[in-house]
């Protein structure tokens, strides 16, 4: 069974700030707390994190998984797809970050997640996983960006 997590948020930057944010994969532990590593293994050819290794806190123990990033004809969009990991079937995900119609210092990010995990999580305990997954991406996002520090 594939869940799904979708979200939104303003962030007062610019669109492209909050794009750099993002794609700077690598300092990703920094404002992320389950995150602990990320390595960049392939770069595209404008530089962009093309596969990166993490590794990461899940349910109480450890988690490795590698993602490929995309890049479309949208500037302010970042996509991922699964290569391979220890606890997930599939993942797959994207934000896109979108300027506020009368406000040049601020965005709308979205954020859109669908995952299948290996091994089988009563309904509470997926929910809580999602929430703590969509709290990074959205609010310790915002939070970095915006004041430099993770919401915690």
């Amino acid at each position: 069974m594939t869940d799904h997590a979708s979200q939104h948020t303003i962030v007062r930057a610019t669109p492209e700030h909050c794009y750099e944010t993002v794609l700077d994969v690598e300092r990703l532990p920094e404002w992320a707390p389950d995150i602990k590593e990320a390595t960049v293994l392939v770069r595209d050819d404008q530089g962009r994190p093309g596969d990166v290794a993490f590794r990461a806190a899940a349910m109480g123990r450890s988690t490795t998984y590698t993602l490929r990033y995309s890049y479309g004809s949208n500037p302010l969009r970042i996509s991922w797809r699964l290569v391979e990991g220890d606890l997930l079937e599939r993942m797959s995900g994207e934000y896109e970050f979108l300027p506020v119609p009368g406000d040049d210092g601020a965005t709308r990010v979205m954020y859109d997640l669908d995952v299948d995990l290996l091994i089988r999580l009563p309904g509470f305990v997926r929910r809580r996983l999602e929430a703590k997954v969509v709290h990074a991406a959205i609010d310790d996002l915002k939070a970095r960006i915006e004041v430099g520090t993770p919401a915690g």
